[in-house]
């Protein structure tokens, strides 16, 4: 969750170490206080900065859940308010039907 006090360098380290140890799926979204009682919003994060992220993580090889691109942390969707698996699922059965397809055609198995 975007808009809590992250910086944006410490965000990329952790893009960075996620996608370093392999993690395929990453979702960002901004943070919205649920009550008074919660934590507050300290920023409310611009579709500019969204997109930014979402440039950087495709960038880093993640894959692309709009366009199912190789890239983007896996998958990466950076959004205002996406749940923590937004479309997890449907990302991951396409992810290993394209993977199998690809190892099926590297061994010239149709």
């Amino acid at each position: 969750m975007l808009g809590m006090g992250e910086t944006d360098e410490g965000l990329k380290k952790s893009v960075d170490d996620l996608r370093a140890i392999d993690v395929d799926i990453l979702t960002q979204g901004q943070y919205l206080q649920p009550t008074p009682l919660h934590l507050t919003v300290k920023e409310y994060v611009t579709p500019e900065k969204f997109a930014f992220w979402d440039e950087y993580g495709e960038s880093v090889g993640f894959i692309n859940m709009d366009g199912y691109t190789a890239t983007k942390f896996f998958f990466s969707v950076y959004a205002f308010q996406v749940p923590s698996s937004y479309r997890a699922g449907e990302l991951l059965v396409k992810t290993m039907v394209k993977e199998r397809a690809t190892t099926s055609a590297s061994f010239g198995i149709s």
